[in-house]
């Protein structure tokens, strides 16, 4: 039988999907999480806690909007906090779904189906929040349009000198892009709920979101050429948004900063936090809806050897730029490292990065790791601190000790700080729970693809080891 092929066959060489599915099976269980389940206790309790993050990021927000900056923590040498910090992971965070829906789409990589959609999500998600970090450390928020290139009166154009505005267009860029390739994407799957569900007020909004798709050849041909073609323009921002994001750091003068191996590290470093957020929501998710037959271990494999390379190159960027300190001699840099690692005041931190991004990590290289789920989750909740405590290091460090001694200040975060952090977690988990309430959060025409290639793998695998094919 094909189950006792399968059953022999390594666990890296199974198919993606297990070969029981059908076209109806695999589309009645996706849809079904939408449109037939009922809201469980677990997912109103999530929901709920992220509402209330959420409100905390609004009092927040509302404070600095009416007082000013000075509620934050920062000072005359570290004018970059918490906003700067917090604005570089989110960003990090949400390269993952960028990296699994473009470059493995044009890889032709097939284990990316059962997790690009809510991959895809995250990276917006990520993008919302880390969006606001950058207007709050303007100090004069509605005046945000200043950085604009736009035409006006007095022909004022931006300082395109200034990081803030090349931030701008990277992200802005990376937001349009990966809304454009998330939107098409969910298409097919939309006018699938439009024709499945009972509601009035769902089928239309749905039929309007599903923009007339009928799954005729003429509207498949243009959604392939669309989604290619995004995904090609997808695939460079991978590289470019992060460089950019790192030459906010590496353009500058001030010692720690001024590294040229920041730019491939930091992509690196971007992939790494990504991978291990996009774990850190697969793993509960396919628990709690019951998606272990599509979000298989072979996924969860592949993204812990993706964590396990990218954590090498990171690993790689710590002791080159490192190296080049005091290799180089400028005795400013010698300093600033010194302080970083030995005797300065974020020396644990420092040490405790080393430990969660480099150290630990390396448990990944043995099989049984990779092969246990909890270990898994916890392995990625620990890089995702690690990530959030390499950006502490770079920037607050760094601007604590700059050239001049008598400026040296330690920065401590406010409950302001903490509390636009915190809340603008509340704010990803709100975005994600509505989503998976009211979207596919698996694509089901895809996976539909899927089965068929499954079923003759599964065939091919049963006649290879004597089996009986149905």
């Amino acid at each position: 039988m094909v189950d006792h092929a399968i059953h022999h066959v390594p666990a890296t060489h199974r198919p993606l999907l297990d070969p029981r599915h059908t076209y109806g099976s695999v589309t009645d269980k996706i849809s079904s999480i939408v449109l037939t389940r009922k809201t469980g206790r677990g997912w109103l309790i999530g929901f709920g806690i992220g509402f209330l993050l959420l409100m905390i990021m609004f009092y927040a927000i509302g404070e600095v909007l009416i007082r000013g900056v000075g509620l934050f923590g920062i000072n005359i040498p570290v004018a970059w906090g918490f906003d700067i910090l917090n604005f570089v992971w989110w960003i990090g965070i949400g390269h993952a779904g960028t990296l699994i829906s473009a470059i493995l789409l044009l890889l032709k990589q097939e284990w990316r189906t059962s997790i690009n959609r809510f991959a895809e999500a995250m990276t917006l998600f990520a993008v919302a929040c880390a969006g606001l970090f950058p207007l709050m450390h303007l100090g004069r928020v509605p005046k945000f349009y200043y950085i604009l290139p736009y035409p006006n009166t007095m022909d004022l154009w931006p300082q395109f000198r200034s990081p803030l505005v090349w931030d701008v267009f990277a992200v802005g860029t990376y937001l349009t892009i990966s809304l454009l390739f998330w939107f098409i994407g969910l298409i097919p799957d939309l006018a699938t709920l439009r024709d499945r569900t009972n509601n009035r007020a769902a089928r239309w909004v749905y039929g309007i979101l599903a923009m007339g798709w009928r799954g005729s050849a003429m509207h498949w041909h243009r959604y392939e050429v669309a989604y290619l073609l995004l995904a090609g323009l997808a695939t460079p921002l991978v590289v470019s948004v992060h460089t950019v994001v790192s030459f906010d750091f590496a353009a500058g003068q001030l010692p720690g900063w001024h590294a040229t191996i920041f730019p491939p590290y930091f992509v690196a470093g971007a992939i790494y936090s990504g991978f291990a957020m996009v774990l850190t929501l697969a793993i509960p998710l396919r628990k709690a809806y019951g998606l272990e037959d599509f979000i298989t271990m072979r996924h969860l494999n592949n993204m812990a050897k993706v964590m396990l390379a990218t954590g090498l190159i990171v690993a790689y960027g710590y002791a080159i730029e490192a190296f080049m300190a005091f290799y180089g001699g400028n005795t400013h840099e010698v300093t600033a490292f010194r302080m970083r690692m030995l005797t300065g005041p974020y020396k644990w931190f420092f040490w405790a990065l080393i430990l969660f991004n480099v150290l630990i990590p390396q448990s990944l290289w043995f099989r049984r790791v990779r092969g246990n789920v909890l270990m898994l989750f916890v392995l990625a909740l620990i890089i995702n601190m690690g990530m959030w405590l390499e950006r502490f290091v770079i920037i607050v460090s760094s601007l604590s000790r700059s050239f001049m001694q008598s400026k040296w200040q330690e920065y401590y975060p406010t409950r302001f700080d903490w509390g636009l952090f915190i809340g603008t977690i509340g704010l990803f988990l709100s975005l994600l729970f509505l989503f998976i309430r009211f979207l596919p959060m698996i694509s089901a025409f895809e996976m539909r693809e899927l089965v068929a290639r499954t079923h003759e793998e599964a065939e091919a695998s049963a006649t290879t080891s004597g089996g009986v094919t149905p």
